[in-house]
């Protein structure tokens, strides 16, 4: 039986916190779906087709340990997760405000399907403040982003804040 796992996330853009959980998920599933949500109300910068584009290309490295398929996806992630046959939910955990969070989503979860099991890994401590919103900020007021983010988000972000 193939282990299929999903993580999701708008990726609005991916940081090499991002990079660090999808590299550890892949050693733990046959099959990683990286589900990129469509959730307009967060007003992403990049275009869901360029966060879908940017995460093959950040992820194509990885496709010797695992299948790794990049899509966008709408709606309820515990439906999306019964849709491509996911038995794993791939969540990375920063800090206790994170668990917090994924504490009360975890236990909404299983009263939807109790087949779907939800594993956090914890955050690289490199990467425990790295966050897609304070990438972004950071590269709007004009600071250096190449800590977190690798050199071609970096060039794609700063393009896009008008400061390439």
């Amino acid at each position: 039986m193939t282990r299929v796992g999903l993580y999701p996330g708008t990726f609005d853009p991916i940081h090499n916190g991002h990079t660090d959980i999808i590299g550890r998920a892949v050693k733990l599933v046959d099959k990683l779906v990286i589900g990129v949500a469509i959730n307009v109300g967060k007003g992403p910068l990049f275009e869901l087709d360029e966060r879908v584009a940017i995460l093959r290309e950040a992820t194509a490295h990885l496709s010797d340990r695992a299948e790794i398929v990049v899509q966008p996806f709408e709606g309820l992630l515990m439906h999306y997760a019964r849709q491509i046959g996911a038995q794993v939910i791939v969540r990375g955990l920063r800090a206790v405000a994170d668990f917090e969070y994924e504490f009360q989503m975890t236990a909404m979860n299983q009263q939807l399907d109790r087949e779907v099991e939800t594993v956090f890994l914890m955050a690289d401590p490199r990467h425990q403040a790295i966050s897609s919103k304070l990438v972004k900020e950071i590269a709007m007021l004009g600071g250096d982003i190449g800590k977190f983010v690798s050199p071609a988000i970096k060039d794609a972000l700063m393009a896009k804040v008008g400061r390439a």
